[in-house]
């Protein structure tokens, strides 16, 4: 690590202390008779023929910079868009959303605002937002301090799952362009900010909604592994989905980084900033043969890599 130079770890967010919860729970989780453990999204039969998949999160500290800068809307869009892209990596079709809204003190303008930007992502992916929770918890949550969460359901057939066995070396890594931080990071965002201001749009941009690009996607070629990218980076969300014995090469300078990304490399490391950021790259395909329009931005190969997983705040 750079002398100087900000990490996650230093702003209170340990990416190897959430792996090993991670592999606490494991054990817990899968005695219920869950399989699949640590992908984007939980497969769950529903008959014979398809599975449910599901997935929740949350926007995480995003919540207190937005409020501050009246962005509350788009945190309302990062949930829902982060829970669907999340379900689609499993080649699901989402079908419905419910929310989770909790705060010291309920107020209703920033209740209003964060169910109004899910909703509008939830009408553009043709997703029901079928309910939710409020919870006014004093003694919980500080005050002004809110937090939002999610789940997203959706439905797959078997044959159709994209799980990524079926993935090999020299398959092309595809991806797909973030419109700035998403909403993993800001643990660390909110650290720079004391340093140095950023008002840049891509800053608080909501979360890009991947659904049409995965559906074009695969109506022209054989997709065989797909990663969202959210804390974790390119490499630790990409390794969640590459087989055992596999390792995805990534060319850095395949694509150009959205401003914000050039702000944070003043006062975070090249590796920190890859480990924890999307660096403008908000999702990723495994296919055997991209098209001529398809931005590569790297291979997979032969390696004795294990799979890591990521985490967000």
């Amino acid at each position: 690590m750079e002398p100087g130079k900000e990490t996650y770890a230093a702003a209170g967010v340990s990416i190897e202390k959430a792996d090993a919860v991670v592999e606490r729970l494991r054990a817990a989780v899968e005695s219920t008779g869950a399989s699949g453990f640590g992908a984007f999204a939980g497969l769950h039969p529903l008959d014979d023929t398809r599975l449910l998949a599901a997935s929740t999160d949350g926007v995480g500290t995003k919540l207190i910079l937005a409020r501050a800068r009246g962005a509350l809307r788009n945190c309302g869009a990062d949930l829902a868009a982060h829970c669907i892209n999340d379900v689609i990596t499993c080649g699901a079709e989402p079908l419905l959303f419910l929310d989770y809204v909790a705060a010291n003190r309920i107020e209703l303008e920033q209740v209003a605002e964060l169910v109004e930007g899910a909703a509008e992502v939830c009408r553009a992916a043709g997703v029901a937002l079928v309910g939710g929770e409020t919870a006014e918890l004093p003694g919980i949550y500080r005050d002004d301090e809110l937090d939002f969460a999610g789940t997203c359901v959706g439905v797959v057939e078997r044959e159709r799952v994209i799980d990524g066995s079926r993935i090999e070396a020299g398959d092309a890594v595809v991806g797909f362009p973030s419109s700035g931080v998403h909403a993993n990071g800001f643990t660390l965002v909110r650290r720079i900010l004391e340093v140095e201001d950023y008002d840049g749009e891509d800053l608080l941009a909501p979360t890009r909604l991947y659904l049409d690009d995965v559906r074009r996607l695969r109506e022209r070629t054989d997709v065989r592994g797909l990663a969202h990218v959210t804390g974790g980076g390119i490499p630790g969300n990409l390794a969640r989905v590459l087989p055992d014995g596999l390792a995805a090469e990534i060319d850095w300078r395949a694509w150009r980084r959205p401003p914000v990304f050039e702000w944070l490399a003043r006062h975070v490391a090249e590796d920190e900033l890859r480990r924890v950021f999307n660096l403008g790259i908000g999702f990723l395909a495994v296919v055997p043969d991209p098209g001529s329009d398809d931005l590569v931005v790297g291979a997979v190969v032969a390696s004795g890599s294990e799979p890591q997983g990521g985490v967000g705040a």
